[in-house]
């Protein structure tokens, strides 16, 4: 008993009959009519063939028949029934009876996709040997070629959702996940988003590495009775030196990626801009505050829409969809009742959602933030500066402008070394694209939570640099100002982002942690 014809079609085009291969007619048309008729899985007229495979200088339907003999002596054969039959008028290759491998990966959705398990998607992605029947291009039927390169591309996009899930669903196994990233890179190689990815998995992939070596040689040691010697290295600062990446969908869609660092009671921090989780964590501008606000907590963290390893084909950069994201990421950090770090705009994002869950923020510490934007202070120089560096932004982002990093930077940290303000040069890049930088920028100047704060109930701690370039320090003053029972905190720094080496980010971290300590 023969076996069902296996039909091949993703990739370039191959038919098997009990696991071996069957040699198709060299002819390529003839290829691409079998190739089609099993694709299209339903009647076709002669005349539609003729017009779509052969010129009408030659003998369309002589073509025709010619081509349907050859196919049908290859492939209806062994006494099997027939599965292409064909009338005076029309053609079927009925697929009924067959395994076809383009059925099972046709038309699936986004969401469908989310809900199938690892395995299933393996087996999916194992699937692609390569793009829609990528042997079969005839650019002189230009009918089949339409037709080719629109199911050709529309199998990309499930395929690159088909590998961006497996990339989700495997961060914890980066090995794993990064040969899938990198075949994601090969359908697009001009996505930024997806290079980002592989370089925080090849990241994690090392730390992962070196973290295996480490329990080994501790492993060893014990053998060799040394056990009782503390690693180099080791110790706290070692746990606080690991993380990690998970992700999850707020409400219209969008991933978003958020990390897991350090023991202890759980402390959220609220996205700002221009973050990325495996960046920032390599960063000399925010690694100090990542390993103290771990050493105690376990700081959960996250990536603004747009930025990082979230996604940045976003169509939503809203106030209200950086709040709805705050949530999608409490939720799923199974968070009950947590302290909330907001700093810089995400201060605005963190009273709107303590507002919308009282119950669930034990206290709230905004640092260097704001309740309205510049475009809301009434501040005709602000709202120019504001509105200039939105265009600077959208033109200068990302490209290779030294003076424009230069000055952005130079706003942020003006007290920053040469290894540190090139760190945060090179962010700029790294973290989002233009389009997205100018549009969150453009948001955040419309900000304005000025009527919630009186409306603030839980304990509050409001921490400011005194002479932040970014943030002006009477905005501080502000939002402690409007928040019943909330203590201001004046930090002796001109830094928007605090350096670890400066006396006014042990003076923070000193006000976080009595805080976060004291009573409710």
């Amino acid at each position: 008993m023969k076996g069902p014809l296996k039909i091949k079609v993703l990739g370039e085009l191959v038919v098997l009959r009990d696991a071996r291969e069957i040699a198709l007619p060299p002819s390529k048309k003839t290829r691409a009519l079998l190739a089609y008729l099993v694709v299209a899985n339903r009647r076709q007229r002669r005349d539609y063939l003729c017009r779509m495979f052969w010129e009408v200088p030659d003998d369309p339907r002589a073509s025709l028949r010619w081509s349907l003999s050859k196919l049908r002596h290859i492939i209806n054969q062994n006494g099997d029934e027939g599965c292409l039959k064909a009338d005076r008028e029309s053609v079927l290759f009925d697929t009924a009876k067959l395994d076809v491998d383009l059925l099972q990966v046709a038309h699936m959705t986004a969401n469908e996709i989310r809900f199938l398990d690892t395995s299933r998607l393996e087996t999916l992605a194992a699937m692609f040997r390569g793009q829609f029947l990528e042997d079969l291009e005839l650019p002189r039927c230009p009918v089949f070629e339409a037709w080719r390169t629109f199911h050709g591309d529309a199998l990309d996009r499930t395929r690159s959702m088909i590998l961006q899930a497996l990339v989700e669903r495997l961060r914890c196994e980066p090995e794993r996940a990064l040969s899938y990233a990198e075949t994601l890179q090969s359908l697009d190689r001009a996505n930024k988003q997806v290079s980002l990815e592989i370089r925080s998995l090849e990241a994690s992939a090392r730390e992962r590495a070196t973290q295996l070596r480490t329990v080994s040689e501790q492993a060893g040691q014990q053998a060799s009775g040394e056990a009782g010697r503390p690693a180099p290295g080791g110790g706290q600062n070692e746990h606080r030196r690991s993380q990690e990446i998970h992700y999850c969908r707020s409400p219209d869609g969008v991933r978003i990626a958020y990390a897991v660092s350090g023991d202890g009671p759980p402390l959220l921090r609220a996205a700002h801009w221009m973050s990325h989780l495996q960046y920032e964590w390599e960063s000399p501008v925010w690694r100090h505050w990542i390993d103290q606000l771990s050493s105690r907590n376990t700081l959960i963290r996250y990536d603004k829409r747009g930025n990082g390893l979230s996604d940045w084909n976003v169509g939503d950069f809203s106030f209200n969809a950086m709040v709805t994201d705050l949530e999608s990421v409490a939720d799923a950090s199974g968070l009950d009742r947590f302290p909330l770090l907001g700093v810089s705009q995400s201060c605005a994002v963190s009273i709107a959602y303590v507002l919308r869950h009282r119950e669930r923020v034990s206290r709230l510490i905004l640092y260097g933030g704001y309740a309205r934007g510049r475009r809301k202070r009434g501040d005709t120089h602000q709202l120019d500066t504001h509105e200039a560096m939105t265009t600077l932004i959208r033109e200068g982002w990302g490209k290779d402008n030294a003076a424009f990093r230069q000055l952005f930077t130079e706003a942020f940290i003006p007290g920053a070394s040469r290894e540190q303000m090139a760190w945060f040069n090179d962010l700029q890049r790294q973290t989002t694209s233009p389009l997205n930088a100018s549009l969150l920028h453009s948001t955040f100047g419309d900000i304005d939570v000025s009527a919630m704060l009186g409306e603030v109930s839980v304990p509050t701690l409001v921490l400011h640099a005194r002479n932040d370039a970014v943030v002006p320090f009477d905005e501080g003053k502000v939002l402690a100002a409007g928040i019943p029972g909330a203590r201001f905190v004046d930090l002796n720094s001109a830094n928007h982002i605090l350096l670890g080496d400066e006396p006014a980010f042990a003076d923070f971290l000193r006000e976080v942690r009595s805080f976060m300590a004291g009573p409710e």
